[in-house]
């Protein structure tokens, strides 16, 4: 549910509760797995595209919510195609493809406040057995919050390097991505010590 950030809307789809979309994309997934085929495949397919079209984005942006997944699935289509054949391919990528548009979809249109609402809902009956909900929230915050500040420093680093011509260097790439992540890690501890939650 990560691959995108929210963008301000005013469609049913925007202002329909962060629980039922989560519902939503629960079922849809279910639905992905549990028929397998390249009918389901399709008949899902429309369904996203529905959904892109209601809540005002297009299919670039569905697009974009799965680009990231090309190379996974120039490996996984041919492979799935040589071992299982076309249709066992084709189900088992779109299945992938699909619920990851679904999970843009949910978070395109879903304030992070209103998915830590309903996690915060969901784990209340989980402090019986002491887990406190708030804190699993907050876990989840500094999760959604540290997945853009780490590409964002891989995209830092990755043109730093290409700048000292070192494009080839692997060292030249993680060595300072994984000390400005640390570094990162670091403040975001201090700050969460400063404001008493540090145990």
């Amino acid at each position: 549910m990560l691959t995108g950030t929210y963008r301000p809307g005013t469609s049913a789809l925007h202002r329909a509760g962060a629980g039922r979309k989560l519902l939503g994309l629960l079922v849809f997934s279910t639905v992905l797995v549990a028929w397998r085929s390249p009918l389901t495949v399709l008949l899902c397919f429309a369904v996203l595209i529905a959904g892109y079209a209601a809540a005002g984005l297009g299919l670039r942006t569905l697009a974009a919510q799965v680009w990231s997944l090309r190379w996974i699935i120039l490996v996984l289509l041919p492979f799935q195609w040589w071992t299982g054949g076309w249709r066992a391919a084709v189900a088992i990528a779109g299945t992938l493809v699909l619920a990851v548009a679904a999970a843009g979809l949910v978070s395109l249109t879903t304030r992070v406040s209103g998915v830590l609402e309903v996690t915060t809902r969901i784990l209340q009956p989980a402090r019986r057995i002491g887990i406190d909900p708030d804190r699993v929230a907050l876990l989840l915050a500094l999760t959604i919050r540290a997945v853009p500040v780490v590409a964002g420093t891989f995209h830092e680093v990755r043109d730093a390097r290409r700048a000292r011509g070192l494009e080839r260097s692997t060292r030249a790439l993680v060595t300072p991505l994984v000390v400005r992540t640390i570094r990162h890690a670091d403040r975001v501890g201090d700050a969460l010590a400063a404001r008493g939650v540090d145990d």
